[in-house]
């Protein structure tokens, strides 16, 4: 008869249903989450004529080279903007700080709001020149980091703009993205009014609501192309490539350094992957939950332990990784190791335990501050991405308990001798109290609990220190539970 241990399923259940309960409820007490938010009223904005601000403003014409200045850094910003793309970005401008311009070669969609968001604080706070040449789009998340440039250049047919954000992916829930759109609007016109551009054109690529006369009427998303980029001061002029930009720049002397990513920023970006990121969190749980499950530390507790040490490794290269989460994590890990072979029993140390570790996951997740993340349902993508792995992990997790023991690996974790009474084994009782004092035997491994043997009877054991080999002398020091806790003999 194979002896196998219960798993914790109605403990963990409880836990997650909390958790699911107290974000539910903060929700519904937030008195922001709603029509108070919803700057979704109506607004006209008069018309600018059609002679460009921005243009009589600046143009482009040559621009200050610093002393001593001989290259222009020119930075890819195409495919989906992620958090990789953001670490890359900061990591390319402070390599070349003596540069004497700084171009974004924009090519983009967009993607993550907390990316865009990271890049745009960067750019903003640069002290060299920044240009922005969109050729053929800068969407979404594209538009705010180009508008985030002290210029923005237009590529021939360019298109910017479009920039709702959706939370979650898509979250359908209309409370969730309206907050989300509030958010990223003061982003927008913040973002375009810091670099002296029109407020209300940035509000109206990302807000439906707003309406311009003569721009954009209300119900429609704003999206400009190259001259009416140029025409509403959103960009300061158009170029045909690269090269005849630098030109009208004054900056076609000097050298084009063309950065492009490292072997470590494409691996932290292949980490941080959505898929790849869920994937190490289910290896890294069911492993470890493995190991605390058999009690046998080995080569699948290093596979947990280098699965969560990727999927922080790659976080921390993106930035998203602090000192908060990897000490959350580690107080995490111990408090589960203190249920386990301390207090067995997973109660407030387990408990609390779990619930560190999986705030220091979901933290690790998230690329702006916690109100933000809440508000804009960015928190909640990051508790789904979660549950997603945790719910593989368990159905892995299930079938490993399932099909294990009939592998030859999965036989070293059961227990398959036949326990018979006549061999002094017995059924779950309570053991009497008069066994307090008595000598015996361990006659399994206790890490910490096993098997005793205690005047011919065999008895669950825990050692109450340290993990005792089979055949050593025990002594009984108390009963709890089902258990007789047990201390080593000096032999």
């Amino acid at each position: 008869m194979a002896v196998t241990k219960a798993v914790p399923w109605k403990s963990l259940g409880a836990l997650f249903l909390a958790l699911a309960l107290v974000a539910t409820r903060a929700r519904a007490n937030d008195p922001d989450a709603g029509a108070s938010d919803a700057a979704s009223t109506r607004t006209t904005t008069p018309y600018v004529p059609a002679k460009s601000a921005a243009k009589e403003r600046r143009g482009l014409s040559p621009i200050e080279v610093p002393p001593g200045a001989t290259k222009v850094l020119v930075i890819p910003i195409v495919d989906t903007v992620e958090l990789g793309l953001a670490a890359f970005l900061k990591r390319a401008m402070r390599d070349h700080p003596d540069a004497a311009a700084i171009v974004l070669d924009v090519d983009t969609f967009g993607g993550r709001v907390d990316a865009a968001v990271s890049m745009r604080d960067a750019l903003l706070e640069a002290k060299i020149p920044t240009i922005a040449f969109v050729h053929p789009r800068a969407i979404s998340a594209g538009a705010l980091i180009s508008l985030a440039c002290e210029l923005v250049v237009m590529g021939e047919g360019a298109s910017i703009g479009a920039a709702t954000p959706y939370a979650g992916g898509g979250s359908g829930s209309p409370e969730v993205d309206e907050k989300m759109v509030s958010y990223m609007r003061t982003e927008m016109r913040a973002t375009a009014e810091a670099r002296g551009r029109r407020g209300d054109v940035a509000e109206a690529m990302v807000d439906a609501d707003v309406e311009i006369e003569g721009v954009i009427q209300a119900g429609k998303l704003l999206t400009l192309d190259t001259d009416r980029a140029v025409e509403l001061g959103i960009a300061d002029g158009s170029a045909k490539d690269l090269d005849e930009l630098l030109a009208r720049l004054g900056l076609e002397r000097l050298t084009v350094v063309r950065e492009t990513e490292n072997w470590g920023e494409e691996i932290a970006r292949f980490l941080t992957e959505p898929t790849v990121s869920g994937i190490l969190l289910s290896i890294g749980m069911l492993a470890l939950a493995m190991t605390f499950y058999t009690q046998n530390f080995g080569l699948l507790t290093l596979l947990g332990l280098v699965a969560l040490g990727l999927f922080f490794g790659g976080h921390s290269a993106v930035e998203l990784v602090g000192m908060e989460e990897v000490l959350l994590l580690l107080a995490g890990l111990l408090l589960l190791g203190v249920e386990v072979f301390v207090l067995p029993g997973f109660g407030v140390a387990g408990v609390l335990g779990l619930g560190l570790v999986l705030a220091s996951l979901v933290m690790a997740m998230i690329g702006v501050p916690l109100e933000v993340s809440f508000d804009t349902g960015i928190l909640v993508e990051a508790i789904g991405r979660l549950a997603m792995s945790i719910v593989f992990a368990a159905a892995m997790g299930a079938i490993a308990v399932r099909f294990l023991p009939r592998t030859r690996a999965g036989r070293r974790f059961v227990l398959e001798a036949a326990t018979r009474s006549e061999e002094g084994y017995t059924s779950h009782r309570t053991p009497a109290p008069s066994l307090v004092g008595a000598l015996g035997e361990a006659v399994t491994d206790l890490r910490p609990t096993g098997k005793v043997r205690i005047d011919g009877s065999i008895h669950d054991g825990r050692s109450e220190r340290t993990f005792i080999a089979p055949g050593a002398k025990v002594r009984v020091i108390r009963v709890e539970g089902f258990e007789l806790v047990v201390r080593e003999e000096d032999s």
